[in-house]
């Protein structure tokens, strides 16, 4: 019997793992089981879907439907669920159409991805209630605001998902209330910097923060979307004994082998290191998931490949603003045991005399002997520009005065001559001097 390797997912950790492993062995029986209709379709565009920006949900695909078994030999089974995995004897159990199968592997890569939290809404219609996770999802919302029958709309979260979404909504003209049971917006940001993008966001929406989601509901949304965080689906494979780690996820090692012979595991369910920390941790992005696939099925087909950890680099956009982070804001730094310190900078985007220079705010997060550990920018123009150059110093194991001396790039329409990241990182050296 030929060798086969079964892939549970067929999102970007899925497909990607699925091609990687054809281009490592052609002769490998790959079988990829996805739970819902689409593979290999852009999750994070789905708020610009939704706001109209992305005009077809078929846009987001990266490829046909039919690419994968005509162009690549890849068996993709759509609705077809993993419900159990019996590693030391080599098959995975699923359900499709209503009956169950089994079928055998020599390799197995698991992608199932995170499943979104539930909450319970008095008096809202469940087929009004939404969690956006897969592109049926998105469509079938779509198809409301489509036909204009959305009044008031509730988002339950305000982080990355809940205001993309309350954008999107607001874009497409409903009334939105945003509610969120902290006191900030953006929990992965630290209070002095999501209070800059707080402050925006109620120029444009209802927000309600320090407040349960069924406090919200009076009068009832005709629509509400939850978006209160995500939990790593790894239920199938740690029944099965695998070991796990931060919130659940999978434990994997640099060529994304979990603890049980022959699995693999890649994308939001796994909890790779992180390089600031020294630490798994569970940071569900869609470069990481990309990237995880890739490792986890060059190696299942036998090849070779590493991954080289994180340092949970992110941007969004909120309205009018760019949010970005990387590395740890000061609370993780400290939650962490680093004797750390936060530089705050207020800087332009550009050269101030030149048309769209923007205020630029710049917390760098370091450790007592300087160590560069993170980084968080918040603006209208220039963050996503320069939160990268920050994850490269990460990466390199900068200190600020590393950072200091970097030789960036200047021109009036793109930055001053003192880049706002070096003004932070001389802000930063003056605070360990008078330390």
């Amino acid at each position: 019997m030929s060798r086969r390797l079964v892939v549970i997912g067929g999102g970007a950790a899925g497909m990607s793992a699925a091609s990687a492993a054809r281009r490592t062995d052609p002769t490998l029986d790959v079988v990829v089981l996805e739970a819902t209709g689409h593979v290999a379709y852009g999750l994070c565009g789905i708020p610009y879907y939704l706001a109209g920006v992305v005009p077809k949900a078929d846009d987001l695909l990266a490829y046909p439907a039919n690419h994968f078994a005509t162009a690549r030999g890849i068996d993709v089974r759509f609705h077809a669920r993993a419900v159990e995995v019996d590693a030391s004897g080599g098959w995975v159990t699923y359900r499709h159409e209503g009956r169950t199968h089994r079928i055998s592997f020599s390799a197995l890569v698991v992608t199932a991805g995170a499943a979104p939290a539930a909450v319970t809404l008095p008096g809202v219609e469940a087929g009004r209630v939404f969690t956006i996770r897969t592109l049926e999802d998105a469509i079938a919302l779509r198809s409301l605001l489509d036909a204009g029958r959305i009044g008031r709309a509730l988002v339950v979260g305000a982080g990355y998902i809940g205001l993309e979404m309350a954008e999107a909504l607001a874009e497409r003209g409903c009334p939105v209330t945003v509610v969120e049971r902290l006191d900030r917006v953006l929990p992965n940001l630290d209070a002095e910097m999501a209070a800059h993008v707080e402050a925006h966001v109620r120029e444009h929406v209802d927000l309600r923060l320090g407040t349960d989601a069924a406090d919200a509901c009076d009068p009832v949304p005709d629509l509400a979307v939850l978006s209160v965080g995500v939990r790593p689906a790894t239920t199938v494979l740690s029944a099965a004994g695998a070991r796990t780690g931060p919130a659940g996820a999978l434990l994997v090692d640099d060529r994304m082998r979990t603890s049980l012979d022959g699995v693999w595991a890649a994308g939001d369910c796994v909890a790779p290191m992180h390089l600031v920390t020294g630490q798994p941790a569970f940071v569900p992005l869609g470069t990481t998931a990309n990237k995880t696939g890739r490792v986890a099925g060059t190696v299942a087909a036998g090849g070779d490949a590493s991954f080289g950890g994180i340092v949970g680099t992110a941007v969004v956009k909120v309205f009018d603003l760019e949010v970005a982070r990387t590395g740890l804001t000061l609370d993780e730094a400290l939650a962490a045991g680093f004797g750390a310190h936060a530089t705050d900078v207020v800087h332009r985007s550009r050269a101030k005399y030149y048309p769209g220079s923007e205020e630029l705010h710049v917390r760098l997060v370091h450790g007592d002997g300087g160590r560069l550990l993170g980084a968080q920018l918040v603006g209208r123009e220039g963050a996503a520009k320069r939160i990268d150059v920050v994850a490269t110093a990460l990466h390199a194991g900068f200190t600020v005065q590393d950072l200091a001396r970097l030789d960036l790039s200047y021109a009036p329409p793109f930055s001053p001559v003192y880049d706002p990241l070096l003004v932070a990182a001389q802000a930063a050296e003056r605070t360990l001097e008078a330390v």
